[in-house]
């Protein structure tokens, strides 16, 4: 069987696949269950296979890739202008078929199960933060009901709370028991964090590309190695730029008739890398004051010029196009140099 160009689309059980020939004649238009899935492909001549962003699609492709088949995985909002007629998993197969076709498009690299790996931990980690931030705010409003307010952050209430536990003895025993329960809660997720940011800790020792990055000012263990999972070597983007605008840090364009209007920042692509690079160029940017480098005399000059915010963002989009930098041609950085 001469096929040229399979477009396959990804289920839990059936899967369904679009194929053409040389010609781009219809040669396949077949569903296929889960577990005949090998033993097709494998029988097949190398040729280009077309997967759409979803769950699972990374395992596919590395599985189809070893198979000699060239695969590649492409956005959904790329694959539906090419969807013809109602929706369905045979039109679905249609679409990826025709859109891995054209030339200009562009796909997601795959990951390699060490970057899935990574951020599956920066998820869960995510995820135990977000449990841990919304049990503080419940504590909290607990206890201004019984009229104690303390201040603003999480270390705040640690500090409090044993000192709250051993001399409210005027308030209900049950409250009393609630409040005890929470603040075991509360170090419960405390040491579910710690132990997320201990395994981060090990993946950078053994990771020679978090290393590098890590010696960006403003790109930690947890930014560095967000990064590596997110975006693995980084050659899928032909420029700092590229990158930077796939984080969602560049400004957002509305241009017409030749006139350029740049807005905000775009915040497309992925919101928690993007969130983690900003958070550290906030806080290289507060202990910027008075140093000679060139790169904190230009942060003051930007803040003095325009803000502090517009600051932090232009300093986590010069970090993002630096990390292109050492990831891309596998080089270590070596700081910015003291002017003069």
């Amino acid at each position: 069987m001469n096929i040229k160009r399979i477009g396959l689309d990804l289920a839990k059980n059936v899967f369904q696949i679009h194929a053409v020939d040389h010609h781009e004649h219809v040669v396949v238009r077949k569903s296929l269950r889960r577990a005949h899935m090998h033993a097709y492909f494998s029988q097949l001549a190398p040729c280009t296979v077309g997967i759409e962003a979803c769950a699972s699609s990374h395992y596919w492709a590395r599985e189809l890739t070893r198979m000699g088949h060239t695969v590649h995985i492409i956005p959904p909002k790329f694959v539906k202008p090419y969807l013809r007629g109602n929706k369905n998993d045979a039109n679905d197969a249609e679409a990826i078929c025709e859109a891995i076709s054209r030339p200009a498009m562009r796909f997601v690299a795959v990951k390699t199960e060490r970057q899935q790996t990574l951020q599956a931990e920066h998820r869960v980690r995510a995820r135990v933060i977000k449990s841990r931030t919304a049990l503080c705010n419940e504590i909290r409003g607990f206890l201004g009901e019984f009229g104690v307010v303390l201040p603003v952050g999480i270390s705040q209430l640690r500090k409090a709370l044993p000192e709250i536990l051993s001399q409210q003895e005027q308030w209900d025993d049950r409250f009393m028991r609630l409040l005890c329960e929470l603040a075991e809660e509360l170090r419960m997720l405390d040491d579910r964090v710690a132990g997320h940011d201990r395994r981060l800790a090990e993946a950078a020792r053994e990771d020679i590309c978090i290393q590098r990055l890590m010696k960006i000012e403003g790109i930690g263990v947890i930014t560095a190695s967000a990064m590596v999972a997110l975006l693995g070597d980084a050659t899928q983007f032909k420029n700092g730029r590229e990158m930077a605008a796939y984080v969602g840090l560049v400004p957002r364009q509305h241009s017409s008739g030749g006139k350029q209007q740049l807005g905000h920042i775009s915040k497309r692509g992925d919101s928690y890398l993007r969130t983690l690079v900003i958070h550290g160029a906030r806080s290289v940017l507060k202990t910027c004051a008075g140093k000679e480098d060139r790169r904190s005399q230009w942060l003051q000059s930007v803040v003095e010029r325009r803000n502090r915010n517009i600051a932090t963002v232009a300093l986590a989009n010069k970090n993002v196009r630096i990390a292109w930098a050492v990831m891309s041609r596998g080089e270590d950085y070596h700081g910015s140099r003291v002017a003069g």
